[in-house]
């Protein structure tokens, strides 16, 4: 059976109405809608009622003081709701009855407020511990935890209300509370040790001892003032005793052990003794206690500490009668005297637990939420804030500035030295050309191929075009006749009309030949005047004809000069390289004194790859840049200073520009990193300048880098007559397909009018 402890009673209240005057003071002050903030009064108020009514002795109950405490914009919230509630409380009179004498005191003090509102979680903390299980090991953790945070509120009430307006809150009243709180936790700490065979048993039960000793003598004078119930008097007197009688016994057994028995025999004597004081004073409370009249102990509180001191009587006096019996009959050890024994030693194992702490634990910090009013802020702060914003919004535009601007000199500057592409010459120089031909050739040269190859084997260039100059043959055959037959035509008409033999030539004629004049009785009409739009069509169509020969010239004379190209493209575009190649001076060629020699290409190789070093640092110091730019613009819009606006707004500009400075100096390791790129960058742009400048002059010049230009203008040559003829051959079929096309039509319309006038002539 567990020693029963003891709750501080609560405060009672009066219901207040909250809500008409902060929704007066909203649009007084602030000069906002009160129904803006109907939500936040509303809570205000149903939180303070929670408490009014009664909070249970729970976590729930803790849980609803806990909210009403952040409804009343403490100490760890923002000051917008804080100065609210300090105008409103200066406009209300609260009501609130003492814990132990129930005497009425009426206060407009927020401060007030405040502290019996803490007054009333520290009750409801004891309460929680006195009613655990300790049999229990997580009951006995939750025990200490809870006297220990009552006796933090307590202590933070003792050590910020100086003029307490009632007794409950009184420093003296406070301090021994606190006392009590401690006291209790480190006896349940020993209850722990002694289930766990610890050590420290024995002192831990002389700290008790010593702490119950201690409120002794208050607590007799607190009763006397009519403060404190009698039955807390006793209780404590009894337990001073209890553990004192502990602190012998187990100290009794820890000499026995180690073979001081005379020091073992009087300690349990003296433990007996206490045991007998403690169980007397017991035997006087039990009769007496009456739960109703004591409400902050158990019900079963004497029936507990009277089982408790009887238990540990019998164990003291078993345990005495046993050393004596021991020492007469085989130790015979002298007797020290009381005085002469060595002093416990004693160990504080319980302190209270700051407020703070509680404040900051996850389920109190999820409990309180956050600020009711957070929403309401002053005019004069918004303006502040919006100064503010400018500030940083100037800082970042000028950091973005100078960002832009060295992202700008790095491209300046590597264009002025025409890196990194003039570092391509250097690497091929360095590199060599110990590929064979066809890995000289160029992939772009491969995909030409590639394509003039499909193409062709689709629609082979060359067909097309013996198409056409077929087509064109015939039409030109057909125009030819067309006009013989018009010329013989006309020749006979008028041989007939002058008596001469008309002639037949391949084709007929409707009139009758005769071998006789006819001379005036020749009545036909000269075929001129007939035929007259047929010959006018006829010339048309040699014009067109004519012109699109002209054309066709043009595409077949073109076809000519690019054909040699596209075979060697279509066959083996190597074999072009590999005449490149071959030339002597060619940096291409495979011999000896062709290439550079190894010393000499791995000297390049060095330099060009400390060059490449340098370039990738710059790289990565560009990229840092815009990093670091990045991580400032998020810092600054997340910046908030709303708060200290807030605490700071009455104190002046001066304050307020103080303020700004010191808050934008949050901002100052991102700039140092800024201008830090910028530095670094400037220093890698002037070495890299030095080394291309050195790889120029000792390896830009001589007779084997004019071999390597001199072959490497003649592979850009074969390059360039490639493409050339690729361009030509895409001209004669793509660019020149309008005049194929048009070719094709005009011969198609010679043809038609060659057989439209040989109908007409039939």
């Amino acid at each position: 059976m567990t020693s029963p402890c003891i709750s501080i009673p609560k405060k009672k209240t009066d219901e207040v109405d909250w809500t008409s005057p902060i929704r007066s003071l909203i649009q007084q002050s602030y000069g906002e809608s009160p129904d803006n903030y109907a939500t936040e009064c509303a809570a205000l108020q149903r939180c303070r009622q929670d408490a009014v009514r009664g909070a249970g002795s729970d976590s729930t109950g803790t849980s609803v003081m806990f909210c009403n405490l952040s409804g009343g914009s403490f100490t760890h919230f923002t000051m917008s709701a804080r100065d609210l509630l300090y105008k409103y409380f200066g406009q209300l009179e609260l009501l609130e009855y003492d814990a132990f004498t129930g005497k009425l005191t009426t206060q407009t003090s927020l401060a007030f407020e405040k502290a019996s509102i803490i007054f009333q979680i520290a009750a409801t903390h004891t309460s929680i511990a006195a009613s655990q299980n300790r049999a229990d090991p997580e009951g006995l953790k939750r025990a200490i935890h809870y006297f220990r945070t009552a006796a933090g509120m307590l202590t933070y009430i003792n050590d910020n209300f100086l003029h307490a307006p009632s007794t409950d809150l009184s420093k003296e009243v406070v301090k021994f509370l606190v006392g009590i709180a401690i006291a209790q936790a480190t006896e349940v700490v020993y209850e722990k040790l002694v289930e766990e065979k610890k050590a420290l048993v024995t002192k831990v039960a002389s700290q008790t001892a010593y702490l119950y000793n201690a409120l002794q003598e208050d607590v007799k004078e607190f009763m006397g003032r009519g403060i404190f119930d009698r039955n807390w008097v006793t209780l404590i007197q009894i337990k001073a005793k209890y553990f004192a009688s502990l602190t012998q016994y187990h100290r009794a057994l820890t000499d026995d052990s180690s073979g001081k028995h005379g020091d073992a025999l009087v300690r349990f004597q003296i433990a007996e003794t206490h045991a007998k004081e403690a169980h007397r004073l017991a035997q006087s409370f039990t009769p007496y206690f009456v739960v109703t009249l004591t409400p902050t102990m158990p019900s079963d509180a004497g029936v507990a500490i009277l089982e408790l001191t009887k238990s540990h009587l019998a164990l003291c006096t078993e345990h005495k009668n046993t050393a004596q019996k021991d020492n007469d009959l085989i130790y015979h050890s002298i007797l020290p005297s009381e005085a002469s024994l060595p002093v416990i030693d004693k160990v504080s194992v319980a302190t209270p637990i700051p407020i703070q702490e509680v404040y900051g634990t996850p389920e109190v910090q999820k409990v309180i939420g956050p600020d009711l009013f957070i929403r309401l802020v002053p005019l004069s702060v918004h303006e502040s804030a919006s100064v503010y914003s400018e500030e940083k919004a100037k800082l970042v535009r000028g950091e973005s500035t100078r960002a832009e601007e060295a992202d700008g000199d790095l491209r300046a500057g590597l264009d002025s030295l025409g890196l990194p592409g003039a570092l391509a010459k250097f690497r091929e120089m360095a590199e060599g050309s110990d590929a064979d031909a066809e890995s000289a050739v160029p992939q772009q040269i491969w995909t030409w191929k590639e394509e003039v190859e499909n193409k062709e084997s689709e629609n082979p260039t060359q067909s097309i075009l013996a198409q056409l100059e077929k087509l064109k043959a015939e039409v030109d055959a057909d125009l030819a006749t067309v006009s013989r037959e018009l010329e013989l035509e006309s020749r006979e008409c008028e041989s007939m009309r002058v008596g001469l033999l008309g002639l037949r030539y391949g084709f007929r004629i409707s009139y009758a030949i005769t071998q006789v004049k006819y001379e005036h009785l020749w009545t036909q009409e000269p075929s001129a005047s007939r035929t007259a739009a047929l010959r006018q069509e006829l010339k048309s169509h040699r014009e067109a004809f004519a012109a699109a020969a002209s054309s066709d010239g043009q595409v077949l004379s073109l076809w000519q000069s690019t054909k040699p190209g596209l075979d060697i493209l279509r066959n083996n575009p190597a074999s072009l390289f590999q005449r490149v190649d071959s030339e002597p001076g060619s940096l291409l060629d495979l011999d000896e004194g062709a290439n550079v020699d190894t010393d000499e290409s791995n000297a390049i190789k060095a330099q060009i790859e400390d060059i490449d070093e340098i370039l990738g640092r710059l790289n990565k110091i560009k990229r840092e840049r815009g990093e670091v730019l990045k991580d400032l613009k998020e810092k600054v819009q997340n910046d908030d200073v709303s708060h200290l606006l807030l605490l700071n707004r009455r104190s002046g500009p001066a304050v307020e520009t103080a303020l700004f400075a010191s808050e934008l100096e949050k901002f100052r390791p991102y700039q140092s990193r800024l201008a830090s790129t910028v530095h670094h960058q400037q220093a890698a742009l002037q070495e890299v300048g030095n080394l291309l400048k050195r790889l120029q002059n000792e390896r830009g010049r001589g007779a084997w880098a004019k071999k390597w230009e001199a072959g490497e203008k003649k592979r850009k040559d074969a390059i360039t007559r490639i493409a050339r003829a690729r361009e030509g051959w895409v001209e004669v079929r793509e660019g020149k397909r309008d005049t194929i096309l048009s070719g094709f039509g005009i011969y198609g319309l010679g043809a038609q009018a060659e057989r439209y006038i040989l109908h007409v002539f039939t």
